[in-house]
């Protein structure tokens, strides 16, 4: 059996979970179960980022420690991720003791190999992202780039990784591998950020200024820059390095089995630097292999303008849930934006996608599994279900083609155009009338038998994104799970005792404006 290790960043534990972050997760979840059904072992892993100086001023004005509201919002998210059916197999928190000493083995790995360096450094400086930024980068507005928040000018001294020396190394990583970072438009910016000099990136800050964090293993008067922290928890729940061994056998590389290097990181396209640029360059210096691709998706959108706390007008992901159910908002993102761009949250939009799942999907199975009940006492006729077989194929075809190339809106389409197409194979076929002419009793179980196979083919389609109504569908089919990819061939319909139920989505009221300005 192959293996599929794939990240979510992790999130900052100074804030609740929205929807952006329900976006990554859902997306990387539906990634992970997809690559399950198809077979492969899967390492998903999730967390949460905790240190850093946001955390240590959130706390303060809270009037908590640093950990009692990691502690807090750790638990938000896991809370809200077990919400949202989220299947992750790690959820990761940087303050772990096993993960403060992969941090420092990395350092260590890094100076030896003669990397790392002491240096004055003079610029500007952002708490919201806890990065510096050039002079070009903040503008005449003197502002960060990424959020619009103040930076303020800083000296003091760092110590620094000579990330300058590995940017040719990295173009030609880069060109040499078209597909490394996706979407190509994030691949091309990446490029042009490289087309200028690389400086060398400091990875401490003074503990005088910011005590909460990991220190570094050979200037305790240093904490490890937040960045360099948090990239490095996907080398621990790799298992790629090992802390206990002695220096110099740090588990790197082939010394220790892991499920180094990653199959995707995925995260949203703020960060996107950080990770096609400071993470790759840092694995290098410490003679890593690098993740086999980085996937930069875009952002959820209100009117114009990027959704934001501070705006008001941030969708929150648990209350949609609480209306409408987790798959509901699973399928409503996944279907809603092309991977890779921006996509705008409208609440028409949302119940016009909610009721694509009822009156398109819900309803094939509600008249479908009720035309056996009707006809044949709940019992699937041993028949050949040979209707739809050509255009089951063409849609599973797609559908793989568009899970595997990362362009989930286009396999999801494939699948309900499936379900459609099948609604009309209904139309076409009466089996009403069927079932009135003795004479056409063979059509009829051979329409039925198409139909319930049919179902169970969707239902392993839908499972990734929704699939808690997936197994509920499964289950009405009398079948004892959702069929995995390879069973579908071989799967035999006839016989089974199926059940009709409650419609698998039910009638959806209306959505509630998102709060903000005109821009909603």
């Amino acid at each position: 059996m192959s293996s599929f290790y794939l990240t979510t960043p992790i999130y900052y534990a100074s804030g609740e979970p929205h929807i952006g972050h329900a976006y990554t997760t859902i997306l990387a979840d539906v990634i992970a179960r997809y690559r399950r059904r198809a077979g492969q072992d899967v390492l998903f892993l999730t967390g949460t980022d905790e240190h850093g100086q946001k955390i240590q001023e959130a706390a303060a004005e809270q009037g908590m420690s640093p950990l009692e509201l990691c502690d807090l919002m750790a638990g938000r998210f896991e809370e809200a991720w077990e919400e949202l059916g989220i299947s992750h197999d790690r959820f990761i928190r940087t303050t772990e003791a096993e993960h403060r000493a992969v941090v420092a083995a990395l350092l260590e790995r890094l100076r030896d190999n003669g990397l790392i360096y002491e240096a004055e450094y003079a610029g500007w400086y952002s708490v919201g992202q806890e990065r510096y930024f050039t002079e070009k980068e903040i503008g005449p507005g003197r502002v960060d780039p990424i959020a619009g928040g103040p930076v303020r000018r800083i000296r003091e001294k760092n110590w620094f990784f000579r990330m300058s020396r590995f940017r040719q190394r990295l173009i030609r990583h880069i060109e040499d591998n078209p597909e490394w970072i996706v979407p190509v438009g994030r691949r091309n910016e990446v490029l042009g950020f490289l087309d200028q000099p690389l400086a060398d990136l400091s990875i401490s800050r003074p503990r005088a200024r910011i005590h909460w964090g990991i220190p570094l293993p050979w200037d305790d008067s240093q904490v490890t820059y937040v960045w360099v922290d948090a990239l490095t928890n996907y080398l621990t729940a790799s298992g790629a390095i090992d802390p206990a061994a002695p220096k110099g056998e740090r588990g790197f590389g082939d010394l220790r089995p892991s499920r180094w290097p990653a199959d995707v990181h995925l995260m949203g396209k703020d960060i996107l630097t950080t990770h096609a640029v400071y993470w790759p360059t840092l694995l290098m210096g410490a003679d890593l292999p690098l993740p086999r691709r980085i996937l930069a998706h875009g952002w959820w959108v209100v009117g114009d303008t990027k959704m934001s706390k501070s705006l008001g007008n941030v969708v929150d992901p648990i209350g949609l849930r609480e209306r409408f159910g987790a798959d509901a908002v699973r399928w409503y993102l996944m279907r809603e934006m092309s991977t890779g761009q921006d996509a705008s949250y409208a609440p028409e939009r949302f119940l016009a996608r909610y009721d694509e799942l009822a009156n398109v999907l819900g309803n094939l199975a509600h008249r479908a599994l009720s035309m056996v009940r009707r006809y044949r006492g709940g019992c699937v006729p041993g028949a050949a279900a040979g209707g739809l077989a050509r255009e089951t194929e063409a849609a599973l075809a797609a559908y793989r083609r568009g899970l595997e190339g990362y362009r989930l809106h286009e396999g999801f389409a494939a699948a309900m155009n499936l379900a459609r197409g099948a609604n009309g194979f209904v139309e076409a076929r009466e089996p009403w009338a069927l079932a009135r002419d003795p004479e056409r009793r063979g059509e009829l179980d051979r329409t039925l038998a198409t139909l319930v196979r049919t179902l169970a083919v969707l239902a392993a389609m839908f499972e990734p994104v929704a699939p808690t109504r997936a197994r509920k569908l499964a289950a009405r089919l009398g079948l004892d799970a959702v069929p995995l990819f390879a069973e579908l061939d071989a799967l035999r319909v006839g016989g089974l005792s199926v059940t009709v139920g409650t419609p698998l989505f039910p009638r959806a009221e209306p959505v509630p404006p998102t709060r903000g300005a005109d821009s909603c």
